[in-house]
C-alpha cells in the first residue's frame, strides 16, 4: 500500500513538474513564434497593430524576404557572414587563450597569483561602457580601429571563460602533470596533449556562451568597426531612424539572426549540459 501511495505522489509532482515547465517553454516561446509569424504580415500592419496571434492569412505573404533578400537593404548578406567570421574568430580564440591562462591559474603557484586572478574577478564586474573610450583611443593609437580585430583582440582573454576554465582544471588531478614530465613532455606539449583534450566538454560550454555574445554583439562593434565590416547587430538597428522605420525588414532579419544560434545550441547541447554540470561541481 505504502508503494502504491510513494508511486502515486511521485507521479503527481512528475505530472505538476511537467506542467510547470510547459508552461514555462510556452511563455519563452510565444515572443519567438509572434516574431516569426509577423515575419510575414505588411509593414504598415505590423506598425498598425503590433504584434500578436491575430493574424489575416489572407495578407500574409513573402514580400517582406524579398525585400529583404533583393531589395534596397541587400547587404544583408554582408553583414550577415560579417557576423558569422567575427562569431567564429572570436569564439575559437577566445577559447584558447582564455583556457591557456585558466590552465597557468589552475596548475600553477607562482608570485602574484591571488592578486592577478582578483583582478580577473574585479573585471567580471565590470561593465563593457566604461571601457568605451579608453578602447577607442587604444584602437585608433595602434591603428586597428575600423578593422574587425579592434573588437577581437580586446576581448581574447574574457574574465568569465578563465573563471569558467579555471574552476574546471581546478578538479581535474594534478597526477597528469606529472606523469607527463616524467616521460619528457615540455609543459607546453601538457597543455596541448593531455588537458586540451580533456577540457572538451567545458570548451562546448564555453564555446554556446561566448558564441551566443559574439553574435549578439552591439556596443564594441558599432564603435570600433567600420562599415564594411560591422556586424549584423549593428545593421539591424540601423534600420530604425527618427526618418523612416523598416520594421518589415527588422523583423525578418531578426527571424534570420536567431538561425544560426539555434544551430549551435542544438550541435553542442549534450556537451553544453555535460560541461555546465562538470564546471559547476568541481573546484
Amino acid at each position: 500500500m505504502d508503494t502504491v501511495r510513494k508511486n502515486r505522489k511521485f507521479s503527481g509532482a512528475g505530472a505538476a513538474m511537467l506542467l510547470l515547465f510547459t508552461v514555462i517553454t510556452a511563455v519563452t516561446l510565444l515572443p519567438f513564434i509572434c516574431i516569426f509569424l509577423a515575419s510575414f504580415r505588411p509593414g504598415n500592419e505590423i506598425m498598425s497593430y503590433g504584434l500578436g496571434l491575430n493574424l489575416d492569412f489572407s495578407r500574409m505573404n513573402l514580400d517582406n524576404y524579398h525585400m529583404l533578400f533583393f531589395g534596397e537593404n541587400q547587404n544583408y548578406f554582408l553583414y550577415f557572414f560579417n557576423s558569422l567570421k567575427y562569431t567564429f574568430l572570436q569564439t575559437v580564440l577566445t577559447l584558447f587563450f582564455s583556457s591557456f591562462v585558466a590552465y597557468g591559474f589552475a596548475m600553477y603557484d607562482f608570485r602574484g597569483k591571488t592578486l592577478l586572478f582578483g583582478l580577473v574577478l574585479l573585471m567580471m564586474t565590470t561593465a563593457v561602457e566604461i571601457l568605451m573610450l579608453p578602447l577607442f583611443l587604444e584602437m585608433q593609437k595602434i591603428g586597428l580601429y575600423g578593422s574587425m580585430w579592434a573588437v577581437i583582440l580586446p576581448q581574447l582573454t574574457a574574465p568569465l571563460p578563465v573563471f569558467f576554465f579555471r574552476q574546471y582544471l581546478i578538479g581535474l588531478p594534478k597526477d597528469y602533470l606529472d606523469a607527463a614530465r616524467v616521460d619528457g613532455c615540455t609543459e607546453y606539449g601538457i597543455f596541448f596533449r593531455i588537458i586540451l583534450p580533456l577540457m572538451q566538454p567545458s570548451f562546448a560550454a564555453m564555446g554556446i556562451f561566448v558564441g551566443m555574445n559574439s553574435w549578439n554583439s552591439f556596443v564594441l562593434p558599432v564603435l570600433l568597426l567600420s562599415q564594411e565590416n560591422r556586424t549584423l547587430s549593428v545593421f539591424l538597428e540601423t534600420l530604425l531612424s527618427p526618418y523612416k522605420n523598416y520594421y518589415d525588414i527588422l523583423i525578418v532579419g531578426a527571424v534570420f539572426s536567431v538561425i544560426p544560434i539555434v544551430i549551435l545550441f542544438a550541435l553542442f547541447q549534450r556537451h553544453f549540459i555535460a560541461g555546465m554540470t562538470a564546471g559547476g561541481i568541481k573546484g
